[in-house]
């Protein structure tokens, strides 16, 4: 699952043409056909359709155990983190209010004497 896979190229189906053609410098006699080419270049003949790969994963049973291992370890992770900065969070918030009860104690006290 974790290995690149190369895609495998279909081979060449058609006739490689040279982008000059040479002339010929025999007798041409004019003949008239009823299939007569739209240009001069020889064509391939038509190759099948190459049928597309599928796109679904199959996966081994290794592999399933592969994911389902990451996929509760990636749970685990992100549970533990949001945690711990619910935690932080209710740490920062007892502290602040600590500190407000002590300065008021404080200003409470100088405001009597």
């Amino acid at each position: 699952m974790f290995q690149p896979r190369i895609p495998v190229n279909p081979l060449p189906t058609g006739i490689v043409t040279p982008l000059v053609q040479p002339t010929a410098t025999v007798d041409i006699a004019p003949h008239h056909t009823v299939d007569t080419a739209a240009c001069n270049h020889r064509h391939a003949p038509a190759s099948a359709p190459v049928p597309a790969p599928s796109s679904a994963v199959r996966l081994t049973p290794a592999g399933l155990a592969v994911v389902v291992a990451g996929g509760a370890g990636a749970v685990l992770v992100v549970g533990t983190v949001l945690v711990s900065m619910l935690l932080a969070v209710a740490i920062s918030a007892a502290s602040v209010a600590v500190c407000a009860v002590v300065l008021r104690s404080l200003l409470n006290g100088q405001q009597r004497r």
